[in-house]
This record gives structure tokens, sequence and C-alpha cells, in this order.
């Protein structure tokens, strides 16, 4: 690193992303947000930290377990020290995570008539009975208690999964004085791996609902579980393992044969996080530590209820009540005026903008092809499929249609990597050409193109589709994405290349329009900003606005810090992790902010002021690492006057939100935008901004 570069600073790109999860959080304890949302976002922040620590800190563990082979590589990193930071910091975020549940959700629960039963609750009779016929006929043949003995019998832990630790005595000695009575330790595992609902409904009473944790339905049994033995306390525990598979250097086959056996290689992952309750008595927590043998820097207190990422299953007895107010995804009436989406999208270029306007547009693009005589063939990527997907469908239609159909699979998409190879198992049967995983790379673009018979039909043009977001119908509901609809033969001409450099890497390419790893992207990228730097030297105006969901590669990180010590005015929204330091000298000119809002902020968006002359590009990359060098990823450049317009606009909603934006400052804290100006929430104003602007 040169003495220049060496004055720049950059954020932990971890602990960073313990702050968006940590502002996540915060949206759970906005009492302008709806009560049964709030409980949604408490599973969010719950999942997202469960995948974390299978990953990240996995990662930083197998650091520490390789120390000698990589000396260098622990002096930069100092991964025990970051573990260490992790855990002192979550730690605090759980404290805040179990007060918000405890003494705002549960209270307000309670006042609109949901009565969380717990472990001290007395029920009434009727109520008795019915949780007695639960336990009797669907819970207690799935329950295997096992009596832990300290050194001889220590049940394996699965990952992810519950546990009710039990401490009791000899029935015949219960009534002995406290310190002649010997402990023993009882293990349940919740049964919630066998399809069991961890919340049970009872009957409503009197105008009320009533709803009861497994954990705590279970333990009014625990007699049963356990004859002859007395029940003093009972606390839960979960382990969370190591998940970071490693499979970059597998050929196919040897692939697939690693992903069958994913599931099993995931559960017997090393111990990297024990949560625990925090009232739990020290005797107990060291029994524990004991017997599994846990290393103090992984056990990290927690509250009395673990996995909370069930709550985006938590029933809600009174909805839609307390949830958030359906938005109708829009219709765009330029693409309903055709019967055909080809017609259109041979007119010009459209932009389709999720959740806010409908996703059958693009599933209509596909079916529709599928059924055309003038398609000769149709090649797609696919990173993460959704459970029974449209666009598989709609995909084997057109092989069973006779069309030659190419799916690029991507099967190193981490935690959907067995249902990847399960649909391309399905595709395969149908006829569709698969091409699995590239060694050493990850196809992450998102692109389709549909080819046509120009022998036979000469004025049919081939189009395609290139997105910000996976070909996921589910997500396309949840997740805030731009797809460019073009018929613009040079792109299409650029994709065909890409497609052909992903069958036969040894082909020798390059690419005019497209911005892709490895050939172009980072250097083109590293031109524009040099561009604006230019032109505020020159007193010109010079403006840059990125839109991602991490920024995390140093060299793109200092080619900022560079220019915004030129002078350039720079505007990052960056809704994950974010290594760049706002606020020192050489930020100065930098904002970031980031939105987290009923939406996941999604799409990859880039603009470059270019003396007026706007360039904007959208596509599939991060300006992460992987993202850049390791991956094959499509970023398209938007020539649409019109489109680029409105994906300007929309940004510059994002870049005014002062209800659900929040800058990031110089200690990675979030701070919430405060103005006298009328109130901003963009993703609402970006729906109406988009109903109103297509209306016309």
């Amino acid at each position: 690193m040169s003495k220049k570069n060496r004055k720049y600073k950059y954020f932990n790109r971890d602990l960073s992303w313990l702050s968006f999860n940590y502002r996540v959080l915060e949206e759970a304890k906005d009492h302008s947000v709806p009560l049964f949302e709030r409980m949604k976002f408490l599973a969010i922040y719950s999942n997202n930290l469960e995948e974390f620590y299978q990953v990240r800190v996995s990662y930083y563990r197998q650091l520490l377990k390789n120390a000698q082979l990589l000396p260098g590589k622990i002096e930069e990193v100092k991964p025990a020290k970051i573990i260490h930071q992790i855990n002192e910091t979550v730690s605090k975020y759980q404290i805040e995570f179990h007060r918000i549940f405890d003494d705002e959700i549960v209270p307000e629960l309670e006042q609109n008539n949901i009565i969380l039963l717990n472990k001290n609750s007395v029920l009434s009779p009727q109520h008795e009975d019915e949780v007695d016929d639960i336990f009797t006929f669907n819970i207690m043949s799935l329950l295997q208690p096992v009596l832990l003995v300290k050194k001889r019998i220590r049940p394996f832990l699965k990952t992810g999964q519950v546990y009710l630790i039990i401490e009791m005595v000899i029935k015949e000695h219960a009534n002995e004085p406290t310190k002649s009575q010997q402990k023993r330790y009882g293990l349940i595992k919740l049964p919630t791996d066998h399809n069991v609902t961890r919340f049970i409904e009872l009957t409503p009473s009197n105008g009320k609902h009533y709803i009861m944790f497994l954990e705590d339905l279970i333990m009014k049994y625990v007699t049963k579980l356990f004859p002859g033995y007395a029940f003093e306390e009972w606390y839960t525990i979960k382990l969370t393992r190591d998940a970071d598979f490693e499979y970059d250097d597998y050929e196919e086959e040897e692939l697939i044969d690693a992903i069958k056996n994913l599931t099993s290689s995931r559960s017997l992952g090393k111990p990297n996080r024990f949560l625990f309750d925090r009232q739990m008595p020290n005797r107990i927590l060291k029994y524990l530590k004991d017997t599994f043998r846990l290393e103090n820097e992984i056990v990290v207190p927690g509250g009395s209820y673990h996995n909370f990422r069930d709550f985006f299953s938590f029933p809600n007895p009174l909805s839609p009540q307390f949830e958030n107010e359906k938005l109708p995804p829009l219709r765009i009436p330029e693409l309903e005026k055709h019967n055909l989406i080809k017609d259109a999208v041979n007119e010009k270029d459209h932009l389709l903008t999720v959740p806010y306007q409908s996703y059958d547009y693009f599933l209509r693009f596909l079916e529709q092809a599928a059924q055309d005589d003038t398609v000769t063939e149709i090649k797609t990527t696919q990173y993460r499929v959704a459970e029974r997907s449209a666009v598989v469908n709609a995909l084997m239609n057109a092989a069973e249609n006779g069309k030659k159909v190419t799916v690029f699979v991507e099967l190193k998409a981490r935690f959907d990597e067995e249902m990847n190879l399960r649909y391309a198992a399905e595709m395969t049967k149908a006829g569709i050409r698969i091409f699995y995983s590239i060694p050493g790379l990850k196809v992450h673009a998102k692109v389709a193109t549909i080819l046509r018979d120009k022998q036979n039909y000469p004025d049919e043009a081939d189009q395609a589709y290139i997105g910000t977001g996976n070909f996921n119908e589910k997500t396309a509901r949840l997740y805030s994405d731009h797809g460019l609809f073009t018929a613009n033969q040079e792109i299409i001409a650029d994709l065909k290349t890409m497609f052909n450099y992903l069958e036969n890497q040894d082909e020798k390419i390059r690419f005019k329009h497209l911005l892709v790893p490895g050939f172009n992207l980072v250097s083109k990228f590293g031109k524009l900003i040099s561009k604006e730097i230019q032109n505020a030297i020159q007193g010109k105006k010079a403006h840059i606005i990125l839109k991602m969901n991490g920024l995390q590669d140093p060299n793109m990180v200092q080619m900022l810090y560079r220019a915004s010590e030129a002078g350039v005015k720079i505007d990052l929204i960056v809704r994950g992790i974010c290594i760049l330091k706002p606020g020192r000298r050489y930020s100065k000119n930098i904002r970031i902010i980031r939105i987290v809002d009923r939406f996941l902020e999604h799409a990859r968006v880039f603009v470059f002021h270019n003396d007026g002359k706007e360039k904007v590009f959208i596509g599939s990359a991060d300006w992460m690492k992987r993202n850049l060098y390791r991956r094959i990823e499509c970023i398209c450049p938007v020539y649409d006057k019109n489109i680029k317009n409105e994906i300007i606009d929309i940004l510059n909603i994002q870049l005014s939100d002062n209800v659900k934006a929040s800058e990031i400052g110089q200690n990675m804290e979030n701070i919430r935008i405060e103005n006298n100006l009328p109130p901003v929430r963009s993703q609402l104003a970006t729906y109406e901004y988009l109903k109103n602007k297509h209306k016309k």
C-alpha cells in the first residue's frame, strides 16, 4: 500500500454489518410500525444473526485454527480480537432485543387481548384439557428426553435447535436439605424439525386470544418425561455451528456430491455460539460448559426464548389488524396495452421496479416466450430459486415445446444449494441443458435472453431482461429491485458473449456495453470516477450516486476517498456492510445512508453526473471483493432517457428520506435524520411516484 493510501481508514466489515442488523432491531422498537410487523423485525434480526454466526464467525475461527499457515493474514485481520468485539456487541444488543420483546411487545399484545401464556400462567379448566390433549396426542411421541451424565452421556446438539435444560433431583431425596441433594440434569429438544408449530393457539375466551410457546407447554408435563424425578428449574439453550462450507475447488460431479451431503456436513460443524438464558444460575451454566466442552469465548447470554426467527410464523388472530396496509402491485399501462410483452419491448426499453410494480410482467415474458413459435432458444441464470417456482415452470414448458433452453444454475448460493440442485435435476428431466457452477467462480448475474428464428421471422428481435435481483417470485414481493426489458441488439450481443463465456471459459471475449468482473467492470468504474474527479478539478459539477447492498472493496473505497478529496459530491445508499468511514478529512464530501423499512432494499444502481450527460447503470454486483473479482456479474448501462430519469428520481426520493433512512456515523452508528422538511418515507413515496407517473 502506498504512503498516500495508508492515511485512509476503514471499518471492519463484520462490525459494520452488526451496525446494520442493529438498525433492523430499531424497527422492532419503533411504535409507528404495526405491532406484528415489529415482531417480524425481531425475526429478521434473529435470522440474520444466526446466519452471521454460521458464516462470518466461522470464518474468523478458521483463521485462528490455521494461524500457522496464514501468519500474515492473522496479523492483518486479528481474528481473536474481532470475535471478542462481535460477542461483546451482540451481547449488548441481545439485552435490548429481549427488553423490546418482554417490556414492549408482550404488554402491547396483552393490551390488544392477545395473551402469551408462559410457565407461570394459570390455565382455565378448558385450556388445561386442551393443552393436555395437544401434548398427549401431538407432541409427546416426538420427544426424546435425555438424562445427562457428565463425561459419560453427552448428546450431540443440533445447530440452530432450541433445547430445554432441566435441573432435577431424585424424588425420594426431594425433601432432604438442599446441600445434600445431588442435582440431575435432563435435556429435551424442541420438536420443531417435525413440523410442530412453535406457537400453540388455544380456544379464544371472553374476547381474548391465547397463545402458548411450545417449550412452556412441554414443561407443564416434565414429570411425565422424567418419572422418578422432582423438577426444580429449567432454561432454554441453543448452539450454532460453523456452516461456511468450502466448495470452490470442486469440479461439477464432485460439487453435486458435496451438496448432497451438505446438510450433514453443516450439522457437524464446529460450535461457534452457545446461547443461554441469562437468568440461568452459574452452577448450571458451568455444568453445561463442562458436559459439552464449550469454550468460554463462544458462550453468549440471551433471553428466556431463543430462535425468534420463528416469529415469521407467529399467528395473528386479528389479522389484518396490526399489519402493514397492503400495497397492491402496480400495473404498467405501456405493458398492459399489448397482449404480448415482446411487442411492448420491441417498441422501446421498459423498467420494472418490484415490489411496487407487478412481477407478473417478467413471468409473462417467459411464459409467452415458451409458447412463441418465433422463439428458438432461451438462456438464463438462476441463483436462488423460489419454492414451487413459476420461473422454473415456464422454462420447463419452453423445453417441452421444443425450445432449446439453457440455464446456468449456481449451486454455490449459500443456504440455497440443495434447493437449487433439486430444481436443476427437475429441469434436466424436462430437457433443459444445465450448466452448473464454474470452479472458482459464482454466477451471480441476473439475466435472461430470448433468441428468435431470424431466418423465418426476420422482423422478430431477440430480447432480454437484466435485473438487480434473483428470478424468484417470492422475494420479488419483499425485495426492492429493478429489471430492464430490452431489445437493444448491441446489449444482447454482449449477453450472447457472456453466455458463450459461461459455456467455454477458454473463449477470448470482450464486452462493449456490459460491465463484467474480470473483464472491464472495475476499470470502467475507475474511469467513471476519474472523470468526475477531472470535472471537479475543472470547477464543473461532479456528483456520484451509488446504491448497493455492500461496500467492502478497499480499492473502490480508495477511489471514492480520492474523489471526495477532489471535491466530488458522493451520495451512497448502502443497506448492509460499509467499510468506508464518513466524517474524515478525506471523506468530507461523502454521505452514506441506509434505509430499513417494509421492503428489503436490494437494487444495485450506479449514477455518474458526467457533466450533465448522466451515465446510469443497474445490475447484480455490489462493491464487495467477491462480486468485483470472483463472480460472474452483469452491470448494464441504461440508455433510454426516460428510464434514466425514473431511476434518478427514485434515488433522489431515497436520498430525501427522513423517516426510515439513517446516516452512517463516524463510529458506525445509525444516526436518524432529523430536519424541518416535510416527512418523506421513501418506499411509500416511491410507490406513489410510480403510480402517478405511469397513470399519466
